[in-house]
Parts: structure tokens; C-alpha cells; sequence
């Protein structure tokens, strides 16, 4: 079944329903109130089916206090049916609404004369020529302009024919495997079923049982039934006028603006880059931050706009931002329509290229106006390249554009096969990313530069901690990444990892002979004061050295295991500890406390305790409350 959604536009009174209800015998106006005071509110809804198509309409109010409710029900019309009474023509809401369907970019269109039983062929011919004039100044220009009367039939049949002509010119069948999205026009509670939504299916394809995400603020629902055009069905594809019998919904979470979505697929956003078109007849032309209405599928927010480029004029196209008051489900290529608050007027609209943006000055602003306003390939290099060295994943561009991720990963992987993307392979509990090639460069040059730097300084250490090398190198969330770089920087020989120490490939320390003296003359002095040796500052005194050049050597000394540093930064000779190590597992004892150890050891508490805690952290000993017990006592 191919299918199309055909959307009324025009004038208050100028027989917009009665036309749909000749063409489908479905009446349009479902309240009360529409009834009695004889004009379409809110939205309507009728359909027809011929062979294998499917045509749905949407009706939408005519008068100006009823637009932001005509707004709702435009997104996804593929064909518009301008409606203009013959018996007075042209009217202020026909223009309006003429101009919301250009900006909408609705790919086709016809107009009908309707309450043609009230004019002469005279006036009927005045009323065609001026619908006519008016088209010419629009993207419908050349559309054609049928005459018919809604009360007696005539005219029916052929408006008929050309609509379904059209209808089929436009129409589509689509099976999408890619995330569903549907703008919610109406949610209601229904006795016997519950919460029920309607919209027409924008993406995708929805089946009774599935799992949906309302964005934004509604969490999650599942479908248990599905109906298009009053019909029960098992699947609702992308095209159709949808009602979605809800499980898991409250009433007072649903409202119209809101999208149901394939859960993850899709994100809300309150900041928007689009190229927007001002109508001719806007008022004044847009500087700075202007307040504004947007109008986006069912959605109508308030917010403010400002042109990227300069100003807008009357007429012009720029690039704009724009930043909302509370967030909507927008993406790449999403046409919409902004209107002036107050007084309220149409002046404007156009098309998503960012529904995800961000502020930017100078050369980055030209560049993102550059590549956003290029095609899709320019616009995914450009949110590589702005991820900078954290990288980014499929998914967070797929929200951009409403893709499901594995469609993007074929075209990433054509940039990376060509040098213009970097492809970092999935660590443990992450995703895929995609790197620009000068972010990678960035970080290869800081790698070469912290660690440099870093040997400059400390020329006897014998590497850089790695936990320091991650901050210094990776800052921010492209940490998260560190063993997906490390191993990277590594295989390209930018440097090396040795267990917990980062260093530059080929370097190493060796002592000059001035330091291999002091060396010599530190081990000695540790050595011969067993577990109670000088503190590095009384050393460096007693021996003459620079601080500097002592805290080399000691550390020097640490690394290669002839020292050992101590909780709290104390220093003692590893014989000594040694010594420790073995007395304790030949002595004989099970247990003992602080006290007993001070005194066999000849120690204070000062040093008792770090040497306790060090035995603890190696093996040696364990700490059981006050006690110490001592762990693989050699056999007796």
C-alpha cells in the first residue's frame, strides 16, 4: 500500500471541511463546539483509499487564533490543498497559510474555488485568476486551480481525480528498519482503551507490542494497539495518520508537542543552528536576539532567534540560532516555521541543520557555517572534528540526523579509509569512536611535549606515573579512552608503557659520575642508620648536596628497589627492611601489637608505624584490630 497525507490550507469559512467531507464522506469536525458555531478549531482527520493508495487528510483551522493548532497537523503532508471561497476570494489567512506551505517546502499542491453554486462564471473567473496570481509568487507556482461546490457536487468528481493524481505522483511505500518517530498532535483518554495518541508517523515504522520513549519528560509507554485511519492494524508505517493505544502512560504526562521514539534513538534539545528564510512581507529585519515562536511538527515553543550572519532581512536567507525556553526533538533537516509573538505573525522558516549546537566565535563559527550548510558528510566531519581528542560515537551523530547508528558506520568508514577520520576501536564497555586527524596530532605532539618536559625536569626518573601522564596528556573526557591512546601512541612509537610508567622509546637513566658518588654516599648512610635514618634534609646537609640533585638520587636509589619510601614520605635502607622481613618470620610469633614490635626493633611509634604499614601492603604482616599477626612464618 503506497500512501500520502494531504493537508487543507486556507481562509476561516471558506468550506476547507465540507470539501474533505465531499472528497472522503468523512466529517472533519469532531467537537461539539466546532459544530455549533459552524468553524474547524483543532485539528480533523479523514482518509480515502483507492486501489493501492492510501490518501490521509488532514484538516486544519482556518482562523488566525486557531494557526499555532493548523501549525501542529502540517509536519509530514506531502500534498496541499489551498482552499479559497470563490465568493471572496483571497483573504489574509489564505496568504498566511500559502506562506507556512512554502516554508515547509510541501513538495506539491493544488487549489480548489470552492461555493461555486454562490458566484457567476464572471466572478468565478476574477477568484481563479487571483488564486492564480497569488501561486505565481510562491513555490507552488503553475499548480492548478480546479472550481467545485461542496453543497451541490459539482466539480467533485474532477477535483477529485486531479488529487488523487497528485496524491500519487507524491505518494510512497516505505518499510523502515531505522527508529520511529511520531509528533504527538493529540493525546486523549479513551473509555475501554485508555491513553490514545495520534500524529503521523515521521520515521520508521511502529508494531503493537513495541517499546517507546516520549521525549522529552515522559519516559516510557508500550503500545498495545495500533489503528490508522480508524482501522486496526499490527504496524503503522513512516506516512500514516497513527493512534497509538498506550500501556505505562498517564494522561497528564501527554501533550500535544511532545514525540514518541524508538528508546535512545533521539535526543530534546533547546539549542538549534538553522538556515532560515524571512518572508518578503516580514515586518523588519532580524538583528541580535529576537523573540520568537517556533513551530516544529506538532511542537510550538517559545524562544529566541539570532542570525549567525549579521542580520536578516525581509526576504533573505542566513544561518541563525536558535535557543528555546524548553526543549523539543528536532533533527538535521526538520523544516519549521517561526512566528512573531506579539502581534502575532508568520515571518519566517526553514530547515534543522544542527538540532545540537553549540556556540562558537571566530574561525570555528565560519567553519561551522561552512560545512552545516554542505551536505550530510560535511556536517558529520564537522561534529567529528568538534569532538576534539574525546572523539565521538555513532550514536550521538545518529540523534542528529534520526539514523540508527549502523547506517552511519559504512559512511564513517569510508572517511577513515580516505584519511579524513581516525577510527579508535571499541574499549571494554565503549563504543566506537571517530577522531579527526588533527586532534590526534594534538595529542601526539602533547605527548612528546608533557613527557619531554617532564624528563627535563626529573632526568634520573624512570618514567612518568601513568595516572600523571593521562591527566597531562588526555585532560577531559578523552581519559575515558587512555588504554585505547596509550596502546595507539605506543604502536606509532610516540612512547612506551612499562606497568604503571610512561616513557619516551629508547631513554634511559644512567647516573653521572658525580651523582653515581653521592649515590654511594646516600646508600651508606642508610645503610648504616638501619630503621631510624636521617630525614632527606638532614642528609643533604651532613652531605653537601643540592636538594634538587638529592631528591634525584633518592628516588633514583626507590626505583630500583635499594630504598624504600615509606607511608608518610619516610625513607629507609630495603636491607633494613629485609632484616625486618626475616627476623619476623623466624621469630616464632603469631601476633603482636605496636608496643612489642617499638621495643623489639628499638624504634619510635614514628617509625613503627609506617614500617608496620608498609609489611601490611607487602605481605608480611596483617593487621587484625590492635594486633599484627604475621603472615608465612618460615618453618620452625
Amino acid at each position: 500500500m503506497r500512501r500520502v497525507i494531504v493537508g487543507t490550507a486556507g481562509h476561516i469559512d471558506h468550506g476547507k471541511t465540507r470539501l474533505v467531507e465531499a472528497l472522503t464522506g468523512i466529517d472533519c469536525d469532531r467537537w461539539a463546539e466546532e459544530k455549533q458555531r459552524g468553524i474547524t478549531i483543532d485539528l480533523g482527520f479523514a482518509h480515502l483509499e483507492r486501489d493501492d493508495l492510501q490518501v490521509g487528510f488532514v484538516d486544519v483551522p482556518g482562523h488566525e487564533r486557531f494557526l499555532h493548532n493548523a501549525l501542529a497537523g502540517l509536519g509530514g503532508i506531502r500534498v496541499m490543498l489551498l482552499v479559497v471561497a470563490a465568493d471572496e476570494g483571497v483573504k489574509p489567512q489564505t496568504r498566511e497559510h500559502l506562506a507556512i506551505c512554502s516554508l515547509l517546502e510541501i513538495p506539491a499542491g493544488m487549489a480548489v474555488l470552492t461555493k461555486t453554486d454562490l458566484v457567476s462564471d464572471d466572478l468565478l473567473e476574477l477568484a481563479r485568476l487571483e488564486v492564480e496570481e497569488l501561486l505565481a509568487g510562491s513555490r507552488f507556482a503553475g499548480a492548478p486551480v480546479m472550481a467545485a461546490s461542496s453543497l451541490d457536487g459539482s466539480g467533485i468528481p474532477e477535483v477529485e481525480a486531479l488529487l488523487l493524481e497528485l496524491a500519487d505522483r507524491h505518494a510512497s511505500e516505505i518499510h523502515e528498519e531505522g527508529p520511529a518517530r511520531l509528533p504527538i498532535d493529540r493525546a486523549f483518554h479513551l473509555k475501554g482503551l485508555g491513553v490514545v495518541v495520534t500524529g503521523t508517523l515521521a520515521a520508521g515504522s511502529v508494531r503493537v507490542g513495541d517499546e517507546l520513549e516520549v521525549l522529552p519528560d515522559g519516559g516510557r509507554v508500550r503500545v498495545r494497539g495500533v489503528q490508522v485511519h480508524g482501522g486496526s492494524r499490527e504496524t503503522a508505517e513512516r506516512g500514516e495518520r497513527t493512534a497509538l493505544q498506550l500501556g505505562g502512560a498517564t494522561l497528564e504526562r501527554l501533550e500535544r508537542g511532545q514525540q514518541l521514539v524508538t528508546p535512545g534513538a533521539f535526543a530534546a534539545t533547546t539549542r538549534l543552528a538553522a538556515r532560515c528564510r524571512l518572508l518578503p512581507d516580514a515586518p523588519k529585519p532580524v538583528r541580535g536576539s529576537t523573540p520568537v515562536r517556533l513551530h516544529l511538527f506538532s511542537a510550538e515553543v517559545v524562544g529566541r532567534m539570532r542570525p549567525l550572519e549579521g542580520r536578516l532581512e525581509p526576504g533573505g536567507e542566513a544561518l541563525v540560532e536558535l535557543r528555546l525556553a524548553r526543549p523539543l526533538v528536532a533533527v538535521r533537516g526538520d523544516r519549521f516555521v517561526v512566528r512573531r509573538p506579539s502581534p502575532p505573525a508568520t515571518i519566517g522558516g526553514g530547515r534543522i541543520l544542527d538540532p545540537q549546537w553549540r556556540r562558537r566565535r571566530g574561525a570555528a563559527l565560519g567553519e561551522a557555517r561552512e560545512r552545516l550548510q554542505g551536505g550530510l558528510e560535511d556536517a558529520l566531519l564537522l561534529w567529528v572534528t568538534e569532538a576534539g581528542e574525546a572523539g565521538v560515537g555513532a550514536a550521538p551523530m545518529a540523534h542528529r540526523i534520526g539514523a540508527d547508528p549502523a547506517s552511519l558506520e559504512p559512511r564513517l568508514a569510508e572517511h577513515a579509509e580516505a584519511g579524513r577520520l581516525l577510527r579508535l576501536p571499541a574499549g571494554h564497555g565503549h563504543e566506537t569512536r571517530w577522531l579527526a586527524p588533527e586532534a590526534w596530532q594534538r595529542i601526539v605532539h602533547r605527548a612528546r611535549e608533557e613527557l619531554t618536559s617532564y624528563f627535563r625536569r626529573d632526568r634520573l626518573a624512570r618514567g612518568m606515573p601513568k595516572a600523571e601522564a593521562v591527566r597531562r596528556i588526555l585532560p577531559g573526557p578523552a581519559a575515558q579512552l587512555a588504554a585505547t591512546y596509550f596502546a595507539r601512541l605506543t604502536r606509532e612509537k610516540v612512547l612506551v608503557v612499562e606497568g604503571e610508567l610512561v616513557n619516551l622509546p629508547g631513554r634511559t637513566t644512567q647516573l653521572t659520575g658525580q651523582e653515581s658518588d653521592l649515590s654511594r654516599r646516600i646508600q651508606r648512610a642508610f645503610d648504616e642508620a638501619g630503621l631510624t635514618p636521617p630525614s632527606p634534609a638532614e642528609l643533604g646537609r651532613r652531605l653537601g648536596a643540592k636538594p634538587q640533585i638529592l631528591e634525584g638520587v633518592i628516588r633514583y636509589l626507590v626505583e630500583r628497589g635499594r630504598l624504600v619510601r615509606l607511608p608518610g614520605e619516610l625513607i629507609v635502607a630495603a636491607a633494613a627492611i629485609d632484616r625486618v622481613k626475616q627476623d619476623l618470620r623466624s621469630s616464632g610469633l603469631e601476633r603482636f601489637k605496636v608496643p612489642a614490635f617499638k621495643e623489639r626493633y628499638g624504634i619510635s611509634r614514628k617509625w613503627a608505624i609506617p614500617i608496620l604499614e608498609h609489611l601490611d601492603s607487602v605481605g608480611v604482616t596483617r593487621r587484625l584490630g590492635d594486633e599484627r599477626q604475621v603472615i608465612g612464618r618460615s618453618p620452625s
